[in-house]
């Protein structure tokens, strides 16, 4: 079995149901995560995704914040959702499919401005969200499983437009990295996006900020695909869809695409 899976965060699944399937009749991945969803999970507009196949539906939602959804043509089920840091967010969300294979879509803290947790109480919650999701996988090592969605930080210096400056901007700070690094290692998670593209610049968000984003480039990749080590070799044909970033009244993040062969 072959199918391809995305993540985007899309800033507003009802502000952006016409951008949502856009990316699915002219990209067509059989399993979207979208994050940010900022909607109750009975206002998400799941017709326009029917109508193009997409009848299954896992979501965890809240008025206006967070949310994170799981829409597929295959069939899947809810294999569970946590709540880590216990911030009563929607923040996670797992889907199971035919084949056994777990899919995990979190949207992690994006932490604030100020990267000290004594003034700035959300890079605290960012910093223990991503602390328990390292002990839940120390404690039950995740197989079969693959694990994408916005983890706000960009961890390698070709993950940023520069690593010098942004070495005390929240999202690429070594305290974050050094916390990614440990969530990945306690699952014995595999990167697949580097896995194929292991060289060079790569981003998945461009600030709203930017004059012309595009030109300027200065981005982050922010937005992840991982493996379980059983899986990741199965992994291939990683993709940035950075044009996305440029549609009408865009997301500030582009999705990013993966197929397994499984």
């Amino acid at each position: 079995m072959s199918f391809t899976l995305a993540t985007w965060n899309i800033n507003s699944v009802r502000l952006r149901e016409e951008l949502v399937l856009k990316l699915l009749r002219e990209e067509a991945p059989d399993v979207l995560c979208l994050q940010e969803c900022k909607s109750p999970v009975d206002k998400i507009p799941l017709e326009g995704f029917q109508a193009l196949g997409y009848n299954h539906i896992v979501a965890r939602g809240q008025k206006g914040y967070n949310g994170v959804a799981i829409i597929s043509r295959l069939p899947m089920v809810e294999a569970g959702a946590e709540d880590y840091a216990s911030l009563g967010h929607a923040r996670h969300i797992a889907g199971r499919l035919e084949n056994g294979v777990t899919i995990h879509n979190h949207y992690v803290p994006a932490g604030g401005d100020v990267p000290d947790r004594t003034i700035n109480e959300k890079f605290g919650n960012k910093l223990d969200y991503l602390t328990e999701m390292r002990d839940a996988f120390h404690a039950d090592k995740p197989s079969k499983s693959i694990l994408v969605g916005d983890l706000n930080i960009a961890p390698r210096e070709d993950d940023v437009w520069s690593h010098k400056k942004l070495l005390k901007v929240v999202s690429h700070t070594p305290i974050e990295v050094e916390h990614f690094g440990e969530v990945m290692d306690a699952g014995g998670w595999s990167d697949v996006t580097r896995n194929d593209i292991p060289d060079g610049l790569l981003y998945s968000w461009w600030s709203y900020r930017a004059r012309d984003w595009d030109a300027a480039d200065k981005g982050r990749r922010l937005d992840h695909v991982w493996a379980t080590p059983d899986i990741a070799s199965a992994g291939h044909s990683s993709r940035i869809v950075r044009t996305a970033r440029g549609w009408e009244k865009p997301s500030d993040h582009a999705p990013v695409f993966a197929t397994f062969d499984l």
